[in-house]
């Protein structure tokens, strides 16, 4: 799988810089059908990382945001699933966290996974049995000492109040790409991000790897693994947390995240 890594942290990188390009000297801003903006900047990457993909690994699959999704996918043992801008809205605004989200699942589990913040030139990667690691260093989470400990959520569950059953146990910081509150979660900047809402594959698949191959754990709202390349690709909830975290947090994130989820079910 180095060889996996290596192209697809060649193309990362480029692509990246080309989004800082455009960020620079301007892009244009369409609205999809589901009301969320794409720019010429997602196009952009996501034409890279694809030109690398049918070059080096055409026999692979493919699963993108900003791809029409091809079902021959889910007959390939190996398929690459890529977000090319998650947090567009970040990207849009100026924020310094939008990221580049690619990973190469193999029968369902992520084997080669990266995310990278062009803002901030912080590069997460890992490849499965190897360990995570931040711009070619290994990752080594260290207990914080943020006090209460500092969990990432969607700014809407954040305004809604969905969470201030936790206040006290837990701080609350705003996010703006999924993925990057996964690769900083699996590095222990924070102790945990959780959502009671849905999320695509393409949030989540490389973030899975990180956090797994960095000591952590990650489930959906009903405390189940994350399954790739399924013929509808959503799941329902996200519940990541650190390696260092304490076990009873974790246990309580977990059961209030379920708890919530349940509710929503049951409308």
């Amino acid at each position: 799988m180095e060889r996996e890594l290596r192209l697809l942290e060649e193309s990362v990188r480029q692509a990246g810089a080309r989004a800082l390009e455009l960020a620079r000297t301007g892009f244009e801003v369409q609205t999809k059908k589901d009301r969320s903006p794409v720019t010429t900047a997602d196009l952009e990457v996501n034409r890279i990382l694809r030109d690398m993909q049918l070059i080096h690994f055409p026999d692979d699959g493919w699963l993108s945001e900003e791809s029409p999704d091809n079902r021959q996918r889910l007959d390939r043992e190996r398929v690459w699933i890529v977000d090319p801008i998650d947090g567009t809205k970040a990207f849009v605004n100026g924020l310094p966290e939008f990221c580049i989200s690619a990973a190469l699942v193999e029968r369902g589990s992520p084997i080669v996974g990266i995310i990278f913040n062009p803002s901030t030139d912080e590069l997460f990667s890992a490849i499965r049995g190897k360990g995570a690691r931040m711009n070619g260093a290994p990752m080594t989470p260290s207990h914080s000492q943020d006090s209460p400990p500092l969990v990432m959520v969607s700014p809407w569950e954040l305004r809604s109040g969905r969470w201030s059953a936790l206040d006290g146990t837990i701080r609350c910081r705003p996010m703006y790409s999924i993925a990057h509150a996964l690769a900083l979660v699996a590095a222990g900047v924070v102790q945990a991000t959780i959502t009671a809402e849905p999320e695509n594959e393409w949030d989540l698949a490389a973030g899975v790897l990180l956090i797994q191959e960095a000591g952590g754990a990650i489930v959906d709202a009903a405390g189940q693994p994350f399954v790739f390349n399924q013929p509808k690709p959503r799941f329902h909830g996200v519940v990541a947390v650190a390696s260092t975290i304490d076990p009873p947090l974790h246990r309580l994130l977990q059961a209030h995240v379920g708890q919530v989820h349940g509710r929503k079910e049951r409308r």
